[in-house]
């Protein structure tokens, strides 16, 4: 009998259910309201260099969050020397390929303080000449003070450069208020939006990080029980990792609330013959053929046909 392992995962269906992210910024943190004022004082702080904020802010990010790794590392991977700088894509990529989660977050200053609350520094995008002029430029917040109208940053060359509020979010607002802090896996952001949330995960999913990815789905789920998309994340996380009982009892649960789910009887065909039951994998696959109809998802449908049958005509052999 051959068994199926992470390289087969390509056969399942994948992620693809994103939603549009939320737009309206948090009032209260779900650890409840800021203290001010507030300053993450161990933050590291590493000095950039000409041109290079984008890759000094992250490192602190990362460092802040568990990861080792060095300035040298981190440049090669975001700066983009032809840019002299590094674009919001690579930031977000870097920290995946670190086996975090970036959440990017909401706008409104409540956001930033809310992470800050639960202990994470925020990397912010700033503009700081003007529209017709930008002045593009990565800093780390790591401390408010709302009372008095300020804010804390590791900001190029300053360890604590301290800014008033409204100079902020007027350099801040010039980048539609792009946020970003790093979950560790298995951690939630201090205001939880789901498709933000659903949006950062996936990215880790996708570009191969099973396990991180898997922690960070179980993590959703115990935020969003129900949630179809979160219970398709993990069960296919699992599948990669090997756990084939477990996708199976997730593909399982979302049969039982849409038994129309084609790609849940899809996956399921292919986690039945990962586990040797080939003959309960052609059920399931042939289920799914019988009530697709026209639909878009019918050639991949057909492909889990001809390797099941394949499958079971080696397991014969």
């Amino acid at each position: 009998m051959k068994t199926f392992g992470t390289a087969q995962a390509s056969a399942l269906f994948v992620f693809l259910l994103l939603s549009g992210c939320s737009t309206i910024p948090p009032s209260v943190s779900a650890y409840g309201p800021a203290p001010s004022p507030l300053e993450l004082e161990d933050t590291p702080f590493y000095s950039q260099q000409l041109f290079q904020c984008g890759p000094a802010a992250l490192m602190t990010l990362l460092t802040a969050s568990g990861v080792v790794t060095t300035l040298d590392a981190v440049t090669a991977q975001v700066y983009l020397p032809a840019r002299q700088g590094s674009l919001q894509t690579e930031i977000l990529a870097a920290s995946r390929a670190a086996e975090r989660v970036p959440y990017v977050l909401a706008p409104g200053l409540a956001s930033i303080t809310g992470e800050l609350a639960a202990g994470r520094p925020v990397l912010v995008l700033q503009n700081l000449g003007v529209s017709w002029a930008p002045r593009w430029h990565y800093a780390v917040v790591v401390g408010t003070d709302l009372e008095n109208r300020k804010i804390v940053l590791r900001s190029g060359t300053d360890a604590r450069r301290i800014t008033r509020t409204s100079v902020f979010l007027r350099t801040w607002r010039r980048s539609d208020f792009w946020a970003v802090t790093t979950l560790k896996p298995g951690e939630l952001p201090a205001d939880p939006d789901r498709d933000r949330y659903v949006e950062a995960v996936a990215g880790l999913e996708q570009t191969g990080h099973f396990q991180a990815a898997r922690d960070a789905w179980r993590a959703g789920r115990l935020q969003w029980p129900n949630d179809a998309v979160i219970r398709f994340g993990l069960a296919n996380t699992e599948f990669a990792l090997g756990n084939f009982a477990a996708a199976e009892g997730l593909y399982v649960d979302m049969l039982s609330e849409d038994s129309g789910s084609l790609i849940a009887r899809n996956n399921l065909a292919m986690t039945l013959v990962a586990l040797g039951r080939n003959s309960e994998a052609r059920e399931q696959i042939n289920a799914a053929l019988n009530i697709a109809g026209d639909s878009p998802l019918l050639p991949e449908l057909l492909d889990t046909q001809k390797t099941i049958l394949s499958t079971f005509r080696s397991a014969l052999n």
